[in-house]
């Protein structure tokens, strides 16, 4: 499957669209059940506090995950993605109530490279937080 956008009709300074995403302790305790990771800062609340943090935290995995979901969206193919990277600059804090916390991701083409690949650079927010640095993915485009 290649990619729907194509190259040609991509210009530096395209933006995706933005997308928002919830997560809740539910969530996490999902994610905990399909990635193994079942570290007591994503689910027990004393145990997150104890080791200095405001709350339970979400994976940063699952951070990662949910920002790449805006490139992967744009393109209609995760195939498309060439390369993926972050830096992990503060938690996503999920408190215990209804409505849990919000990662909000914007993106937009910051270079376009050889072999029909532009470099798309990722802002992902939450409480007014960057909660992820020098999040860039290398897409090939049709």
């Amino acid at each position: 499957m290649t990619a729907k956008i194509a190259y040609a009709d991509v210009e530096v300074g395209t933006e995706l669209p933005a997308q928002t995403f919830s997560v809740t302790r539910a969530t996490l305790v999902q994610y905990a059940g399909a990635s193994g990771d079942f570290n007591p800062i994503h689910w027990n609340e004393k145990f997150a506090k104890e080791v200095g943090l405001p709350d339970v935290i979400a994976h940063g995995m699952f951070t990662m995950a949910e920002a790449i979901r805006v490139v992967t969206d744009w393109t209609g193919d995760p195939g498309a993605v060439v390369e993926y990277g972050v830096r992990f600059t503060k938690p996503v804090v999920v408190p215990n109530d209804d409505q849990g916390a919000t990662i909000e991701v914007s993106g937009k083409v910051a270079v376009k490279l050889d072999d029909n690949t532009v470099r798309v650079d990722l802002v992902a927010m939450s409480a007014g937080q960057k909660v992820l640095g020098m999040s860039r993915a290398v897409v090939r485009l049709g």
